[in-house]
């Protein structure tokens, strides 16, 4: 279980970040961001908020909607194990 200092509550972040409790929600239904539950509160780990603000600008900023957003993320991760595997590679090539 996480260290509860390391925690934040989904209605903290829509205060902090003027958003609707909805677009959290949609987020983790949709994967995106992870919701954990410690003694029936709902919290986000904020090892996640900087994805959290991406996908905010995503959608607040440039009008994206959810499944878009999902596509986005989608896409996004695949270059990150590319990006990865091209770093492997390019390391067992030096070898």
């Amino acid at each position: 279980m996480p260290n509860t200092e390391e925690l934040i509550t989904p209605e903290a972040c829509c205060a902090h970040y003027h958003i609707e409790l909805t677009f959290i929600q949609s987020l983790s239904e949709y994967g995106l961001i992870e919701i954990i539950s410690v003694e029936e509160k709902q919290f986000i780990h904020n090892e996640q908020l900087r994805g959290l603000e991406k996908f905010i600008r995503l959608h607040y900023e440039l009008g994206i909607n959810m499944e878009g957003i999902d596509a986005i993320a989608h896409l996004l991760r695949k270059m990150e194990n590319m990006q990865e595997e091209i770093t492997l590679l390019k390391n067992k090539l030096q070898l």
